[in-house]
């Protein structure tokens, strides 16, 4: 059985995200030390400042404003903030099906 997994050290800049415990909502971490739930509104971190800015995430953790803090890998294009990776880009986009269900479709018979 494997422990868990490592975290690379990041080579990009980087911004904390997490999700809100009040409602699950994708939030990232703001200049400001508060959550934001727009990306272009994130503190943008050097690599070298990853660890610290990590911390910062999981001090909120600690004081239950949020949960599973990490950090995320951007570039900036235009000084607008991108994740690196797909899932990080959909996270920052927001949910990828209706937060309202729909009725059913009647099923043919």
């Amino acid at each position: 059985m494997s422990g868990p997994a490592k975290a690379r050290p990041a080579t990009q800049p980087v911004a904390i995200t997490a999700n809100d415990l009040a409602d699950g909502r994708v939030v990232w971490l703001a200049a400001d030390g508060g959550w934001t739930r727009n990306l272009a509104a994130a503190r943008i971190f050097a690599p070298e400042e990853a660890a610290h800015a990590l911390a910062q995430g999981q001090a909120a953790e600690r004081a239950r404003r949020v949960v599973g803090a990490y950090a995320v890998e951007v570039e900036l294009l235009a000084g607008v903030p991108r994740p690196l990776r797909f899932r990080e880009r959909l996270r920052a986009t927001g949910p990828s099906v209706d937060a309202i269900p729909r009725p059913a479709l009647p099923i043919a018979v």
